[in-house]
């Protein structure tokens, strides 16, 4: 039976949990109010999900509206239209532009027209609701809290955060990943995978110079340095005096068991999305150059190519696969998919353990890997593996002849 899809939301529960429990009574309240509201947008998705038809094709353009910290946004104002001009509102410009940027990130890079590919229209309700904690996709719109001012910030003041939501809708129109355990885990790593490329695309940043942190611009913006998660080191994002330190690993032996509940974070869903997460920060770093242009394709060729209940295993043989089609069996994509997964403690089925450890080929001049070298290597591998099996088979043959 195909799960209910969830309200989608930028903040983990355990953060909310642990902020509910603040000495702040402003912290406190806030933090309540999130998690009623994130409680009751749950329900209202739930209820249009059984009465959901196909989302009427809009163009993809945009229009942003102002809740004027409402929860009813059907008495929201229209703030700004595609052809409107810009708003003395900060924060109807920010989200107005993310949204653009996301959708001109997945048409120029992918080919893909808007979240659902067929021209879904992209609406953002601002300033939703009284200091909440949280940015929302419920499956056909964004909405954004304006944040407490001590523990978050405006929500539209972060570009990966706002790609991140709008990600999960792109997921529901492929895989449909389901929200719980590991495709739950799958479901959040794809945001953030997305939600950082499209921001490492509008700096043209390369995987080096990329800092492959998730919302570092709303999560307690006094703290310098800290973010809601790191990319490239799971577990080390922050360190909050009251929620603790980033619970998130970065291999299967730390990998995190959960009830498969709300308060369970549906099976740890928002813990565990960090091992894929590193999965593709180590393949994005293995390649070199803008991450866009290499892992980027082969994760979003894997995403389609997934279904809604596979798990990690699926996902790496899916990823090692659509890297040999999209460069090649044996090239130095496809290693450094393979090590990247092996480093993490996942294992692509069918490639002998310990087979093209492509991070430690020579770089070429991008300070990825150098094809030549690359397959030199690989192919200095298997050569290596077949003598030590020709060893192995005459020593074998040996010990029989003795016997």
């Amino acid at each position: 039976m195909r799960r209910t899809r969830p309200i989608n939301c930028i903040i983990p529960p355990y953060i909310l949990d642990k902020l509910a429990e603040s000495k702040d009574k402003e912290v406190r309240q806030a933090a309540l109010n999130t998690l009623l509201t994130t409680a009751r947008l749950r329900g209202e998705r739930t209820v249009r999900a059984s009465l959901a038809g196909a989302a009427a094709p809009g163009n993809a353009r945009r229009t942003v509206f102002d809740c004027e910290h409402s929860e009813f946004v059907q008495s929201a104002v229209l703030a700004r239209t595609e052809d409107g001009p810009e708003s003395a509102d900060e924060s109807v410009n920010q989200a107005f532009d993310a949204l653009g940027l996301t959708r001109d990130f997945y048409k120029e890079v992918f080919q893909r027209n808007s979240i659902d590919g067929r021209g879904m229209r992209m609406d953002g309700f601002v300033h939703f609701g009284e200091k909440v904690g949280n940015a929302f996709w419920d499956g056909r719109r964004m909405l954004f809290g304006d944040g407490d001012g001590v523990e978050f910030g405006d929500l539209t003041g972060s570009l990966e955060v706002i790609a991140h939501e709008l990600t999960h809708g792109v997921t529901d129109h492929t895989s449909a990943f389901e929200y719980h355990k590991q495709s739950g885990a799958l479901n959040e790593s794809m945001s953030d995978v997305f939600g950082s490329l499209v921001k490492q695309w509008k700096r043209k940043e390369t995987a080096e110079e990329a800092d492959w942190l998730i919302g570092a611009d709303v999560w307690t913006p006094g703290i310098e340095g800290d973010a809601l998660r790191s990319m490239k080191a799971p577990g080390t994002a922050f360190n909050h005096p009251l929620v603790g330190k980033d619970p998130q690993p970065d291999r299967m032996s730390r990998f995190v068991h959960m009830p498969d509940t709300r308060a369970g974070d549906n099976g740890a869903v928002h813990y565990n999305s960090g091992i894929p997460n590193k999965a593709f920060f180590l393949t994005a770093a293995g390649i070199g150059g803008f991450s866009w242009e290499a892992a980027g394709p082969v994760w979003y060729e894997s995403l389609k190519a997934s279904t809604a209940q596979d798990q990690f295993q699926d996902f790496a043989d899916t990823t090692y696969l659509k890297a040999g089609e999209l460069f090649g069996t044996g090239s130095p994509e496809q290693s450094a998919v393979l090590a990247a997964w092996q480093e993490v403690e996942i294992q692509v089925r069918g490639v002998p353990i310990g087979l093209a450890r492509a991070r430690s080929y020579p770089v070429d001049g991008r300070g990825g890997l150098g094809r030549e070298d690359g397959l030199t290597e690989l192919t200095r591998q298997v050569t290596a593996l077949s003598d030590k099996l020709t060893v192995l088979a005459r020593e074998v043959a040996a010990l029989k002849a003795t016997g």
